[in-house]
């Protein structure tokens, strides 16, 4: 079959290489993941000129996947280190990498990311825009806008961050409700800026048709932008992100009418009690599209330790149902993130996602803890660290202090409850002083 994307495919009954892949890594039946992406409950970003990715699905029955944002900006113009963070991320297990480069020559940094990279690679077109013409937001026409578009999908993305739910109907919603917080989406406002600026209706909006004839081509999945994500949780769930959700409930069934494959982006700073209930909303609103969450972020005093908040609410999202969890760093809200910020990033988003998937029942989930109990109770340290998310800091904290009595540590020392138990229910004598 000559089938132009994943979905078109699925619909069609034929397995790519893709699925055949994605099975093999999710133990799910091939057939029945292939029916999952014809109905659109399953992505799997995949552009065709991105010839070194080792595809992932992202939906329904699927592990919970990571994204790690990075890029280039007007004051962080640093490409190698750029390059050490994405590369860092893949080996530290990121399924996706977001370029969001915003200044310079984004470009050559994105060929760069694409080439070298073998996860899935998204973008955001608007960030680019405005570098990319070095002119105003107010000057840059909607065929501009959509020639970013073109260029990404040409260049090899796999997914794009496209903020077509902010129409002028929603645009008037948010000024007449009002929020504390106003618009904090980066691209929502840049939009929101270009409408109030020109006059004209959103072009992704407007000409969201032709976004899809040009995703359709390459095979790129839209990741449909939450413009109105809450910024605080204050604003959560009010009129303007509801609003929104229901315009890309709508964008979803026409990109799927053209068997493009659609992901749902979704919140931001949120209170704990109304994380499951947004989730419920988005797939009802949404027709069961996978949904892409920020966090969510559950409270706002944490500056600092905004990796920990987005955590707790990515658990929580992920559990009642979100698929997809970007990671926040210790900088959010403060500055572009170091490797050291993208490391505590990618440890707490990766726990969420794991937690997550042993209370959603994925397949190898807990079979993974299972192994580490076993390691534990066997006191066998080599192990424990293999097996740990993260090696590197147990075997560094193990190392900086040393017990007395090497089957234990300095907390306990030879009054180390599984020490002594494995050694009372061998008959053994229990020596405490």
């Amino acid at each position: 079959m000559n089938y132009k994307t994943q979905m078109e495919a699925g619909k069609n009954g034929y397995l790519t290489q893709e699925m055949e892949a994605v099975a093999r890594k999710e133990s799910i039946d091939p057939n029945e993941l292939m029916r999952l992406v014809g109905e659109g409950k399953v992505v799997i970003p995949a552009n065709k000129n991105h010839k070194n990715l080792s595809p992932e699905g992202v939906g329904q029955g699927m592990r919970t996947k990571i994204n790690v944002n990075l890029g280039i900006s007007r004051d962080c113009q640093d490409f190698d280190l750029e390059m050490e963070k994405a590369l860092g991320a893949i080996d530290m297990g990121a399924e996706a990498i977001m370029d969001l480069s915003s200044y310079g020559k984004t470009q050559e940094f994105r060929h760069r990311l694409i080439d070298a990279s073998k996860a899935m690679i998204g973008t955001v077109p608007i960030y680019d825009a405005v570098g990319f013409y070095d002119k105003e937001l107010k000057t840059i026409t909607a065929q501009e806008f959509l020639d970013v578009v073109r260029k990404h999908a040409e260049d090899g993305v796999d997914f794009m961050t496209i903020h077509a739910g902010i129409n002028k109907a929603t645009a008037e919603r948010f000024k007449k409700n009002g929020r504390l917080t106003n618009i904090v989406s980066r691209g929502g406002s840049l939009l929101f800026t270009w409408m109030e600026l020109t006059g004209n209706e959103n072009p992704f909006y407007e000409y969201f048709d032709e976004v899809l004839n040009i995703c359709r081509e390459y095979d790129v999945t839209i990741s449909l932008g939450d413009a109105c994500r809450p910024g605080s949780i204050h604003d959560a769930t009010d009129a303007s992100q509801v609003e929104e959700l229901i315009v890309l409930g709508e964008l979803t069934k026409e990109a799927w009418k053209k068997d493009v494959q659609i992901i749902i982006e979704g919140p931001g700073h949120m209170a704990i009690n109304e994380i499951a209930a947004n989730v419920l909303i988005e797939k009802r609103l949404c027709h069961g599209a996978p949904f892409y969450v920020l966090g969510p972020i559950v409270t706002d005093v944490a500056p600092g330790y905004d990796h920990i908040t987005s955590a707790i609410g990515g658990a929580i999202a992920a559990a009642s149902g979100a698929d997809f969890l970007c990671y926040v760093t210790p900088a959010e809200h403060l500055k572009l993130p170091d490797l050291n910020d993208m490391k505590e990033g990618i440890v707490a988003a990766r726990i969420a996602a794991h937690a997550a998937d042993i209370a959603k029942g994925i397949k190898g989930a807990k079979e993974w803890d299972y192994n580490m109990s076993v390691a534990r109770k066997n006191l066998e340290w080599n192990k424990m660290f293999e097996l740990a998310m993260d090696s590197e800091k147990p075997r560094r904290y193990r190392e900086s202090s040393v017990p007395e009595v090497e089957d234990s540590c300095t907390m306990c020392g030879k009054m180390c409850a599984v020490r002594n138990m494995n050694k009372i229910l061998k008959g053994e004598d229990v020596n405490i002083i």
